[in-house]
């Protein structure tokens, strides 16, 4: 028996991301679809991705609503040029 699941969508964030807005994009794609990807390159970006994150448990928490992050490496091409981000998947427990 295989479950088919909908395509995760993905939110690209930047060092220059504000971290309340990407948390309540996070909250609602968690909300709707239960799960979210969240895309980050350089370290400024990363930070931004985590605090993001953080905030968006207080956000989906008084659902019952319980999230986990699984960061993993992947590789992104930029205007031809390969570079290594992190891909943090948002799931709710």
């Amino acid at each position: 028996m295989t479950t088919e699941r909908a395509p995760v969508e993905v939110l690209k964030v930047s060092a220059t991301s504000k971290p309340v807005a990407v948390a309540g994009a996070i909250a609602g794609v968690i909300r709707s679809k239960g799960r979210v990807e969240v895309q980050a390159i350089g370290a400024g970006a990363i930070n931004q991705a985590v605090k993001a994150i953080a905030i968006s448990r207080g956000y989906v928490a008084p659902g019952g609503l319980d999230l986990v992050c699984i960061p993993a490496f992947i590789d992104i091409s930029i205007d031809g040029e390969e570079r290594t981000g992190i891909r943090l998947l948002v799931e709710s427990r």
